[in-house]
């Protein structure tokens, strides 16, 4: 099992919802009008795959640190 995960926002695909700033706050901000991940690489938990999972286009990714295998989103 993992034990880091690099979040990462696509700036060109993020529509600023601030759903995943909602879903995950403790992971996810905005600035102006874009997602931020408030650390770009971080201890696993479900609730960063639920907001990668809630974004309507797909901005955000989640991969494991260690072999880059993709965690989120779910294809």
């Amino acid at each position: 099992m993992s034990t880091a995960w690099r979040i990462g926002v696509d700036v060109r695909r993020c529509m600023g919802t601030g759903i995943c700033a909602g879903t995950a706050p403790e992971h996810f901000h905005l600035v102006g009008d874009l997602s931020a991940p408030l650390a770009d690489v971080v201890a696993p938990a479900e609730v960063i795959v639920d907001a990668a999972n809630s974004c309507p286009v797909e901005a955000i990714t989640v991969r494991d640190a260690t072999d880059d295998r993709l965690i989120a989103p779910e294809e």
